[in-house]
């Protein structure tokens, strides 16, 4: 079965900046993505859990998306301004998907 390259892009941010790193993606012409709440984890201040926090407003979410390598760098252009004042990081794979024509 062939398979074709593309790039993993995850983005950790707090769960307020939701519907900007949507809007950049939907601008991006990023059809596919999937939101994942973040339990937990340790940066910079330390170590963290989502337990015990009220709301959405101090959580963290994980976005996810798989895209062509040729939009990458005008995706990151497009997320670097939402990231510069948040807490968040960015991360980017390499990765192989079937039907590479959905992306």
């Amino acid at each position: 079965m062939q398979m074709h390259d593309a790039k993993r892009v995850e983005v950790i941010i707090e769960a307020v900046m939701e519907k900007q790193v949507v809007r950049v993606l939907e601008e991006a012409g990023v059809s596919g993505f999937t939101i994942l709440p973040v339990l937990g984890g340790s940066g910079r201040s330390g170590r963290w859990t989502r337990e015990g926090m009220v709301g959405r407003a101090s959580g963290m979410i994980a976005v996810i998306c798989l895209i062509a390598p040729g939009r990458l760098d005008s995706l990151l252009e497009a997320l670097f301004p939402v990231l510069t004042d948040h807490i968040g990081v960015v991360s980017v794979t390499d990765t192989h998907i079937l039907r590479a024509e959905r992306f």
